[in-house]
């Protein structure tokens, strides 16, 4: 049996791991002159969308876990990005604002999306192509956060 079906080059998940590496690679100039990391980045999107979130609105945003996502908050409280404070309304959920650093950084951080595209486009790829490469995934993602949902 060759076992075509377990050689690399044949597996989907392959280069969507790698892209998603070698993005996040190339957002790394942008941020370090923020002083923020890639996740950290992402929790700032969310807020700067929609200021005052639960931790755990903010985690389904992102399709992460609470426990994993408070480690992240934290520093970021640390860091003085957000504040944290328990709902007057339900002692277990605990609300997250920006702060006025977390606030500022939004200007500073407008220009990234589109200096990061400039970057990509090329001869072999234009902005029509990325946009239904996002659309795409974003599809993917529905079809695996659905079965994801089915599992649990």
């Amino acid at each position: 049996m060759s076992y075509e079906q377990l050689r690399l080059g044949n597996q989907i998940c392959f280069p969507l791991y790698i892209a998603s590496r070698l993005f996040v690679r190339e957002y790394q100039p942008y941020l370090e002159a923020l002083e923020l990391t890639y996740p950290q980045y992402l929790v700032l999107l969310v807020l700067w969308e929609t200021d005052a979130l639960t931790v755990g609105e903010i985690a389904e945003k992102l399709l992460l876990n609470t426990n994993t996502i408070t480690p992240l908050l934290k520093r970021m409280e640390s860091q003085g990005l957000i504040n944290r404070q328990r709902s007057g309304q339900d002692e277990r959920k605990v609300i997250v604002h920006l702060s006025d650093k977390g606030k500022s950084l939004q200007s500073a951080a407008a220009n990234i999306p589109e200096q990061f595209v400039s970057g990509l486009l090329s001869e072999a790829m234009g902005i029509e192509d990325l946009k239904r490469l996002k659309d795409t995934l974003t599809i993917l993602i529905d079809q695996l956060s659905a079965v994801d949902s089915d599992v649990s």
